[in-house]
C-alpha cells in the first residue's frame, strides 16, 4: 500500500506541480507526519524532491524530472476504457482504479499534453441518464462485473415480465443505456439481453466459461438495440398535432416526434400537420399521447383512437369524483 502511495506522489507532483502537506494528506487521507515520512523516503530513493517554506510554498520536483513509472495494471487499464462514461467505472467498482489510471496516463503524457489532458478533464463532461431521471446502480453490479471480467458463469433470479425465473447464464458483457445498465448473457448457446435491476438474486459459480467464436459487444447491442425498437414500435398511427404539440412530443417520444418532422403535410387547423407515427400497445400509446393534451389528436386506428377517448374518460371520472366529495 505504501509502495503504491509513494508513487501516486511522485505523479502526483510531476502533473500538478507544487503541493503541500496538507494537500497531499487529504489526497490521500493519512496524516501530514505520514506524508513526511514519504518525501524523506523518496528522496533517499534519489528522486530529486525539494521542500519550500512559505505561505505557497510545498513540495516540488527539480525542473525536468520526469518519472518513467507509469504502467497500468490490468485494473487500471480496464477501467481506463470507461472514463468518459460518467459514474460507470464507480458503479462497476472500478472508481479508485479509474483515478490511478488517469493520474499515470497525465503523467506519461509530455508537459504540454498532460495540462491539456487536465483543461479537457475540467471542461467536458458526460452525463448519459436522461432528464428527470437517476442513473440505477445496482447493488449487484460489481459482483456481476467481476463475472463478467473473469468469464464465470453465473446463477439467477430474473423479474421478467411473465414473473420470476431461475436462469444459469454465461456473462458475455455489461452495457450502460441511458442511465440503465444491461447484462448481455448466453443461455443455452443463444445470447439474449437482461436488465440489471430486475435481477433479484445472483450466485457466481466455480464453473468457467468459453465466450462464442467472433462475438462482439458492441456489434450485438447495435443490431439488437435496432431490432428491439422494431419489434416494440411495429404498430403505425396516423395523428394531428398543433406546433405546441410537436414541441411537447419531442419530449414524450422522440422517435415519434422525429417522425413527424421527416414526414408530414398541412392540416384544415391553421399551424396543424398530419403525420404518421410508431406506437406500441394500444394501452401504453393511449396514455403517452394523452400527456399532450388537446395539442393532439389520433385519427387512426380507431381502437387508439378509442382507448384513448376512454382513457380521457377515466381522467374526467376520476376527478369529478374528487370534486363531488369536496
Amino acid at each position: 500500500m505504501r509502495a503504491s502511495r509513494l508513487l501516486s506522489i511522485l505523479i502526483l507532483l510531476q502533473v500538478r506541480g507544487r503541493l503541500s502537506a496538507n494537500a497531499l494528506a487529504r489526497e490521500f487521507e493519512v496524516s501530514v507526519r505520514t506524508i513526511y515520512r514519504d518525501v524523506d523516503q523518496l528522496s533517499a530513493a534519489g528522486v530529486p524532491i525539494y521542500a519550500e517554506r512559505g505561505r505557497s510554498g510545498g513540495f516540488a520536483l527539480l525542473d525536468g524530472y520526469r518519472t518513467k513509472l507509469t504502467g497500468f495494471t490490468s485494473a487500471e487499464a480496464n477501467a481506463l476504457l470507461l472514463a468518459g462514461v460518467g459514474e460507470a467505472a464507480s458503479d462497476l467498482g472500478l472508481g479508485t482504479e479509474l483515478a490511478a489510471a488517469q493520474l499515470k496516463l497525465l503523467a506519461s503524457l509530455p508537459p504540454e499534453s498532460g495540462a491539456s489532458a487536465e483543461r479537457v478533464a475540467a471542461r467536458f463532461h458526460l452525463d448519459p441518464a436522461a432528464w428527470y431521471s437517476r442513473p440505477e446502480t445496482p447493488e449487484l453490479l460489481p459482483t456481476l462485473a467481476t463475472a463478467v471480467w473473469s468469464e464465470r458463469r453465473v446463477q439467477v433470479r430474473y423479474e421478467s415480465w411473465k414473473g420470476e425465473v431461475a436462469r444459469s447464464l454465461d456473462p458475455l458483457g455489461l452495457v450502460l443505456k441511458g442511465g440503465a445498465w444491461y447484462l448481455v448473457a448466453a443461455a443455452h448457446r443463444q445470447v439474449r439481453t437482461y436488465r440489471v435491476s430486475n435481477i433479484r438474486t445472483l450466485a457466481i459459480a466455480d464453473t468457467p466459461f468459453k465466450r462464442p467464436r467472433n462475438f462482439e459487444l458492441a456489434r450485438f447491442w447495435t443490431r439488437w438495440a435496432r431490432e428491439f425498437e422494431d419489434r416494440l414500435l411495429a404498430a403505425r398511427a396516423t395523428i394531428e398535432i398543433s406546433p405546441a404539440g410537436r414541441k411537447l412530443l419531442r419530449d414524450v417520444n422522440p422517435i415519434a416526434a422525429h417522425a413527424v418532422e421527416a414526414n408530414h403535410r398541412a392540416c384544415k387547423r391553421a399551424g396543424w400537420v398530419r403525420a404518421e407515427i410508431p406506437v406500441e400497445g394500444a394501452d401504453y400509446s393511449a396514455r403517452q399521447l394523452l400527456r399532450l393534451g388537446t395539442e393532439l389528436e389520433v385519427i387512426a386506428p380507431a381502437g387508439l383512437r378509442e382507448a384513448v377517448a376512454e382513457e380521457a374518460r377515466r381522467v374526467a371520472a376520476l376527478y369529478a369524483k374528487r370534486r363531488r366529495k369536496a
